[in-house]
């Protein structure tokens, strides 16, 4: 009863948003519920002055929802597939996450953007956005205020990927009878795994390709993702070695609370999921799983369309969204010209 009167009015303004958004996505493919989803969260949200009994509910549903439909995109997918796809996606990981430290390093040093901020800006691009900005935040003690910026700066790049990207595909020409080109491209150019499942789920609804770009997007982004544990270690231990010079004793890092726990169970799941395919159990069992995993996409973009604040953002500053466009071109093009090397697209 508590999380129902804590939580239940924000996840159901996210149903009432996810419900025709779901609908209007399959008379509409070439948006995607999930796409259509953020712009009515976007919109609505600015008639919403008080939020405070939806809070609850609305963040739940952006996090906790999001990462059960990514723990049930596990089931269906072969571990094998997973391994082959995350393995050929890596020279590109590396590739775009450099860039985007490089370029939120040279930046902060050029432009003078404050160092917490750069950080913040830099890694999110870099890596799986709202997440490793929440696991960065802590280690290296920035504030509400730095973190708040930093998440709508990514958010907003986010946004503008879901919208802009299936489009940048088609023009430039990736392969329409098979998501691998997008699904890469998506899993290493996009910075959070929301805009990520909506950029991959608006191609496949575009192509009519089932869930073939979903699935190696997501897979691809998992991989991204476990860059968050050696970057956010080595922020610890920069913090650590600051602070003891300067007479402090260092503040221990969970690694409990750095490392992204559904990527456990997205694995788990896609074991349960190759041992049932080894033992001839047809994949279509797997199906209507993947269909509420679809869904529970949809939900979670509603949830963060109402938590992304434009007036809000444009007036924190432009400096910190010059540097996440910066990143987020630099991004984009490297995956692009990475791709074409390795000979993807």
């Amino acid at each position: 009863m508590n999380f129902i009167k804590e939580k239940g009015r924000g996840i159901l303004l996210c149903l009432v948003i996810a419900i025709p958004s779901w609908f209007l996505g399959k008379l509409f493919p070439i948006m995607g519920g999930a796409v259509i989803a953020i712009l009515a969260g976007m919109v609505i949200t600015l008639f919403i002055r008080e939020k405070g009994s939806l809070e609850a509910g609305i963040r739940f549903t952006s996090k906790k929802i999001l990462q059960w439909a990514v723990i049930l995109l596990g089931f269906g997918l072969n571990l094998n597939v997973i391994l082959q796809t995350g393995k050929q996606s890596l020279p590109i990981i590396l590739s775009t996450i450099a860039t985007s430290l490089v370029i939120a390093f040279v930046l902060h040093k050029l432009m003078h953007i404050p160092g917490k901020i750069s950080t913040l800006v830099g890694v999110g691009s870099s890596i799986c956005g709202g997440s490793a900005i929440a696991a960065t935040a802590p280690v290296i003690d920035a504030d509400d205020e730095e973190v708040a910026q930093a998440i709508s700066v990514i958010f907003f790049f986010n946004v503008l990927a879901a919208l802009i990207f299936p489009t940048l595909g088609n023009i430039i020409g990736f392969s329409v009878t098979s998501g691998e080109a997008f699904g890469i491209f998506a899993g290493t150019a996009v910075n959070d795994t929301s805009s990520v499942t909506a950029a991959a789920s608006t191609w496949d609804s575009m192509w009519n390709l089932g869930s073939q770009t979903l699935d190696t997007a997501v897979t691809v982004k998992l991989t991204r993702t476990l860059a968050i544990i050696p970057i956010t270690l080595g922020l610890a231990l920069i913090r650590a070695k600051k602070e003891k010079s300067n007479g402090e004793s260092g503040k221990k890092v969970s690694l409990k609370q750095i490392f992204p726990m559904f990527i456990l169970y997205f694995v788990l799941a896609s074991i349960i999921t190759t041992v049932c395919m080894s033992l001839g159990v047809s994949g279509s069992v797997f199906a209507p799983i993947k269909t509420l995993s679809k869904f529970f996409i949809v939900l979670a973009m509603a949830a963060i369309g109402l938590n992304t604040n434009i007036v809000k953002l444009i007036k924190t500053g432009g400096k910190p969204i010059f540097m996440g466009f910066c990143c987020w071109i630099g991004i984009t093009g490297v995956s692009l010209l990475m791709q074409r090397i390795l000979g993807l697209w």
